[in-house]
């Protein structure tokens, strides 16, 4: 008897061992870990925080109205773990997109999600100002659409003067955006791509992009060009010759380029 309690135990142990080692998830997402996980990471080192902003706009026909949000967020994760002390925010999905009265820019078609720009800086203020409660030092702003780039600035200019004094500080790492218009557009150039073809939203690139990190996003029976100027369906570029391959480059660029003026900004700060 006491051989069969002492077996039954040892099963028992086999079985709850996996369990508990499930219980921290390999994941550097704020939102995925406990309030004492989160605590103890900060503790370990874990100072810095992504905090990837994204924005719901239409782009295109054939590409879903969540593709900054999906790709801010997939981006800051391989980010994240390319740094090894860094921890990625939840994405930030409500952004100025344009007025809504007359509807301007992408406002004039559905789906899209508007904020004025005094909100937006709020909203992204007072995620900073939480983040240093909490133990941050580094509070990194990453921004996947250009429309806003200008009020990350002025968000971690304002915070940096007033934390002056402080070991913490806000950057607005604008390279991050910066990449897709001009390293990953002369990438493309090199293969032959044209400038209207490469485009500047839903064209060959920003689909490119979407088809490397999820193409579930993508509709790809509905692929076609527009104009350099657009056209009445928001399609600015030529996203039929778009591939993952082309897409992985993008990738590749953004995390490299990233990754590196983080280090420098939090090594000079």
């Amino acid at each position: 008897m006491h051989r069969g309690w002492a077996g039954l135990i040892a099963a028992l142990c086999l079985l709850i061992a996996p369990l508990a080692q499930a219980a921290t998830p390999d994941s550097v997402f704020l939102e995925d870990l406990t309030w004492t996980e989160l605590r103890d990471a900060i503790a370990a080192g874990k100072t810095t925080i992504l905090v990837p902003v994204g924005g719901t706009e239409q782009s295109g026909p054939a590409m879903a109205l969540g593709k900054h949000n999906r790709r801010a967020h997939l981006l800051s994760d391989k980010i994240a773990r390319a740094l090894g002390n860094a921890l990625v925010a939840p994405v930030i999905a409500y952004v100025p997109e344009g007025t809504i009265d007359p509807p301007s820019a992408h406002m004039r078609f559905p789906g899209t999600i508007t904020l004025p720009d005094d909100l937006f800086e709020k909203t992204l203020e007072y995620a900073a100002r939480s983040f240093k409660l909490h133990g941050f030092r580094d509070i990194v702003l990453l921004g996947d659409h250009g429309g806003y780039q200008k009020d990350l600035v002025a968000v971690a200019a304002r915070l940096n003067r007033e934390w002056a004094q402080t070991p913490v500080r806000v950057h607005a790492l604008t390279a991050y955006y910066d990449v897709t218009q001009s390293d990953y557009v002369k990438a493309l150039e090199a293969r032959g791509y044209s400038e209207q073809e490469i485009g500047t939203h839903a064209g060959l690139a920003d689909t490119s992009l979407m088809l490397a990190l999820d193409p579930s996003l993508v509709r790809g029976d509905l692929l076609s060009a527009g104009g350099p100027y657009g056209r009445a369906d928001g399609v600015y570029g030529d996203p039929r010759r778009s591939s993952a391959e082309l897409g992985q480059i993008g990738v590749d660029l953004i995390v490299a380029r990233t990754v590196k003026e983080i280090a420098k900004a939090v090594a000079t700060r």
